[in-house]
């Protein structure tokens, strides 16, 4: 296993994807450890004059924008995102990726989908032959669904395990709980993406399939990208 992204990779990932940026744009605001130096970098450069608005992926990440000065707009209206940058669990050779290990995939896989372009920036140790690699698959689910949620994905043998935070349940920023599921490599990931998208009372899995243009890999002070055909 290749060592985790270090605070040296993060910078030079942040600083790549700010040049990505132009003025007037608006930029999704990942999650994240690395997402999170984008947004230091993005607001830095927003200190210095840079024009641009920012659509938070989590109440963090907002927290954090409003703190650095960037200013904040929400998707009522349907706003087109120019950009979004993020992070991710796991990317294989495809650009297809597993994110929710922070617990907010839902929010980021809507602004991922209302952005023009997705830029996803990861250490080496994200890149797997197959999704599943690292053995986990999020799954978030409706407070009133988790009994028969969870019944549903034991039933397909994913061994469900609730998220938990503390004493109690760990709860997204949209009050939803989630399940972590045990996977093995995924031979077919919209597949399965589709079966437990079926279930009621799932709103959104960790699969993050076909909506990456560009990844990032940061390994040592160096950064090579990734480019979706």
């Amino acid at each position: 296993m290749a060592e985790t992204l270090t605070d040296q990779d993060a910078a030079a990932l942040a600083a790549h994807a700010l040049g990505l940026v132009r003025a007037g744009q608006t930029i999704g605001l990942g999650t994240g450890r690395a997402a999170t130096a984008f947004v230091h970098a993005l607001g830095r450069a927003a200190q210095s004059g840079l024009r641009v608005a920012g659509v938070p992926t989590s109440e963090a990440t907002a927290a954090l924008a409003r703190k650095l000065g960037i200013p904040l707009i929400s998707l009522d209206g349907g706003p087109s995102i120019d950009l979004t940058v993020d992070g991710a669990d796991e990317v294989d050779s495809h650009l297809n990726l597993i994110k929710g290990y922070g617990g907010a995939l839902l929010r980021e896989k809507v602004v991922a989908a209302a952005s023009r372009r997705l830029v996803i920036l990861v250490g080496r140790e994200k890149l797997v032959e197959a999704l599943g690699s690292r053995g986990k698959l999020p799954v978030e689910v409706v407070p009133f669904a988790v009994g028969f949620c969870g019944a549903r994905l034991a039933e397909a043998g994913l061994a469900p395990v609730l998220r938990r935070m503390g004493a109690g349940p760990f709860l997204t920023d949209n009050g939803n709980h989630i399940f972590d599921c045990a996977v093995d490599p995924i031979a077919d990931a919209p597949g399965l993406d589709a079966r437990l998208r079926a279930i009621p009372g799932i709103v959104g899995t960790g699969l993050f399939l076909g909506m990456a243009h560009t990844v990032l890999v940061g390994d040592g002070g160096r950064i090579t990208t990734m480019t979706r055909s």
